[in-house]
């Protein structure tokens, strides 16, 4: 784990700095890939909110990161749902964080939230067509399990239209 640095719960007082960090990374995504992030329903982030499903991971204090989770993904995932799983949805990094690594921080978090809560994988997806971003998630200890193109649904964000997803997984304590 970095020095000074915390996994902690998002809270409802974070809701207009995730905004603000989903709009960065919506910018950022704009300049390095030809697909991004379309936003997010507000009630989306606010029910994750209540839920404790968002968290931050804070250096001296200061928001550097913001990720989700969730223990079901369905529409994604389909009959391999079933498995208890904790998924890792919408990672940003604050820009005057960047390069930091923080997947490899989440992973290492995730290993530690997941066994405590009985999961046997820690599972997340990208575009399947990013092979860069493919490439770091491998680098980051998870295993590619191919491509799939997910059913429309109005449950899903509306990126989630018309692409092909890459699926990912590490078990539990097996980093």
């Amino acid at each position: 784990m970095l020095k000074n640095m915390q996994v902690v719960p998002s809270t409802l007082n974070d809701i207009e700095k995730i905004f603000d960090l989903y709009d960065d990374a919506i910018a950022y995504q704009k300049t390095v890939f030809n697909k991004h992030w379309q936003g997010f329903e507000r009630s989306l982030v606010e029910r994750e909110l209540n839920e404790q499903r968002q968290w931050k991971i804070l250096i001296d204090g200061q928001v550097a990161c913001i990720f989700a989770i969730d223990f079901n993904d369905p529409l994604i995932w389909k009959e391999k749902d079933a498995d208890p799983s904790i998924y890792l949805h919408r990672i940003v990094t604050n820009p005057k964080f960047r390069g930091a690594n923080f997947v490899n921080e989440i992973v290492s978090w995730a290993h530690i939230f997941a066994a405590e809560k009985g999961k046997e994988y820690i599972r997340m997806d990208t575009w399947g067509d990013n092979p860069r971003l493919i490439a770091y998630y491998e680098k980051c200890g998870f295993k590619y399990l191919g491509n799939i193109i997910p059913e429309v649904s109005n449950i899903l964000p509306k990126h989630y239209e018309n692409i092909e997803l890459a699926l990912f997984e590490i078990p539990v304590n097996k980093k």
